[in-house]
């Protein structure tokens, strides 16, 4: 997703100084440009403004903090002005406290998770959920306009990474909803393809009925989202919502059942193999 996003900033004019642990990786978009550097830190000597997607809050603390890393992290190259965007989906406790290291080196941050996917970072049409000072936001949304079609400010620090925590909750009935619907037409044997014509446009049409159920329906489990970072954001999101003394017990249903899909080897695979534990559960 990164590697989208970022292609989309080169094709909007803006010059680019790009970082990845797989060099390999970024190849891309030097190829078209970018210049590559040999750490985070380098990345942000050389930029006004950074940007960092990665996997998992450890990820984010040692790119941006240097917290366990063998590499330098951005804030120790921070310009003074400088701002740290970090679209990763992550803790809304570490997005505030990436803000207060920021302000303390002279810059300012946004936390800016995204929704929408391989399909939506490809497209440009991602959903992106910002947290941080507005005004911060504004100077920087002109980019963020470049990598998606819904681009709202959320609030404070942290606000971002709260409201991406709303949003998985979403997906999370959302992917229980379209895998169960699936396992009940083909169980009474009908032709699925056929049934999404009927119930795709009508009340129960959504994102994962229209993007995902056609991928089931050919057997296509190959990740636009992994399983394991999806279990990442619903540890986050059940580990919030304890803190706020709220019960989602849906989220933890789903929760329990995408760690059947990970233990039955598809961990890596996309959200949609939640079908592949259903049908074992029902004997297919």
């Amino acid at each position: 997703m990164g590697r989208s996003m970022a292609g989309h900033l080169i094709d909007a004019g803006y010059n680019l100084v790009v970082y990845n642990r797989s060099a390999d990786k970024a190849a891309d978009l030097v190829s078209r440009g970018a210049a590559m550097a040999e750490s985070p830190r380098a990345v942000a000597e050389q930029s006004d403004i950074v940007f960092t997607m990665v996997g998992y809050p450890q990820d984010v603390r040692e790119v941006i903090l240097g917290q366990y890393a063998k590499r330098p992290g951005v804030l120790e190259g921070l310009r003074p002005g400088g701002t740290v965007v970090d679209m990763t989906t992550s803790e809304p406790a570490l997005a505030v406290e990436i803000d207060a290291a920021t302000q303390r080196c002279g810059g300012t941050s946004l936390d800016a998770p995204v929704s929408g996917g391989d399909i939506g970072a490809k497209a440009g049409t991602l959903s992106i959920m910002v947290g941080g000072d507005l005004s911060t936001f504004q100077r920087v949304q002109p980019l963020f306009e470049t990598m998606g079609k819904t681009v709202v400010h959320q609030g404070a620090a942290g606000a971002g990474q709260h409201t991406k925590m709303v949003n998985q909750t979403l997906v999370a009935a959302g992917m229980i909803g379209v895998c169960e619907a699936l396992l009940y037409a083909e169980k009474a044997g009908l032709d699925v393809p056929n049934v999404l014509r009927s119930v795709s446009t009508g009340a129960a049409g959504s994102w994962p009925l229209s993007n995902l159920a056609p991928r089931i329906i050919a057997g296509d489990f190959e990740p636009g989202f992994y399983v394991e970072h999806f279990i990442k954001d619903m540890k986050i999101a059940l580990e919030e919502a304890s803190r706020m003394n709220i019960a989602l017990p849906g989220l933890a249903l789903v929760n329990q059942l995408y760690h059947a899909v990970a233990a039955q080897g598809h961990a890596r695979s996309g959200t949609q193999a939640l079908m592949l534990a259903l049908r074992h559960l029902s004997g297919g």
